[in-house]
């Protein structure tokens, strides 16, 4: 399976997964010239923009290592430009979903550890 199509898959798996905890999906794969945002949900008041990664091992480190300086800050523009485009004066969250997949988009029961407030 393609890098695209895991990536695809290990989102659906975190959109179910805040949905069954009373989230709203509000966007996913939103993309716009400053970068891309996994997954934007809303949790009461709180918009939360979550970034999602996909491991099927953590030899290499952990998924949220890789959640570097350089990418949080590109999505903390991403973010200020949805806010602004849809005209948002919300608080907001910046949140990083682990997905733990051994078998790929074959695992039957991923593992999903959910940080709020990562960053």
């Amino acid at each position: 399976m393609s890098a695209p199509n895991r990536g695809a898959w290990g989102e659906a798996q975190v959109a179910a997964y805040l949905r069954r905890r009373g989230y709203a999906i509000v966007a996913s794969n939103y993309r716009c010239r400053f970068g891309e945002i996994d997954v934007i949900a809303r949790d009461g008041k709180t918009l939360c923009f979550v970034e999602v990664k996909l491991r099927s091992e953590v030899r290499h480190g952990l998924p949220r290592e890789f959640v570097t300086a350089r990418k949080q800050e590109k999505l903390r523009t991403t973010a200020e430009y949805y806010l602004s485009a849809h005209e948002l004066d919300v608080p907001v969250r910046f949140d990083v979903a682990e997905v733990y997949a051994d078998q790929g988009n074959q695992t039957a029961a991923p593992r999903i550890e959910y940080i709020e407030n990562a960053f």
